[in-house]
């Protein structure tokens, strides 16, 4: 099993996709967390599933060789009403998480369900509601072109907070609400 950083790390977080991936990458320095950057790979134009899959292997090494993350935060493939839709997921993560592993990422994988939850307090939030929420806690006001490139970057956040939780630095919340609460600061 591969180790972390403890203090300050860099987070990849990753969306998988075959149509459009999308990525953020955070900076944790103890319990700030700051956006590095974030985006999308859009794959529509590859007619043919592998050399789709071998575009997001390029460009995951891409972001990780220029950016240098300590880990790789993705989320997992959710279970839909279309199983070749679930499979061609699945493959997608597995291979952002082969270029991860290539250069001796740790890899933590995350539900969408647990994503939401961690950034706005509910489960069932929307993609809108997790962009808004994430614009408001890292502090930027552009608005990406996709949402997946807030999706990516919600997973990298959700990796971040929960460390942060694990470690006994932050309290667990039941809701926006304690959150909202306990740190004003981080809601200007």
């Amino acid at each position: 099993m591969l180790k972390e950083k403890s203090t300050e790390r860099i987070i990849l977080g990753i969306d998988p996709g075959t149509s459009i991936m999308g990525y953020g990458i955070i900076k944790e320095v103890k319990n700030s967390v700051d956006l590095v950057c974030l985006g999308i790979v859009k794959l529509q134009h590859h007619d043919d599933h592998p050399l789709k899959l071998k575009h997001i292997f390029e460009k995951t090494i891409l972001l990780i060789d220029q950016y240098k993350p300590d880990c790789l935060a993705i989320e997992a493939p959710f279970y839909g009403k279309n199983i070749q839709v679930m499979l061609k997921l699945g493959r997608a993560q597995g291979v952002a998480m082969a270029a991860a592993l290539s250069r001796s990422l740790p890899i933590f994988e995350y539900t969408p369900r647990k994503i939401k939850q961690s950034i706005t307090g509910n489960g069932n939030s929307s993609k809108e509601q997790v962009a808004a929420m994430l614009k408001n806690l890292l502090n930027f006001n552009e608005t990406p072109e996709f949402l997946d490139a807030t999706d990516g970057l919600a997973v990298a956040v959700c990796h971040s907070f929960q460390k942060m939780s694990s470690t006994g630095n932050k309290k667990n919340y039941s809701g926006w609400d304690a959150f909202a609460k306990d740190n004003p600061k981080r809601l200007k």
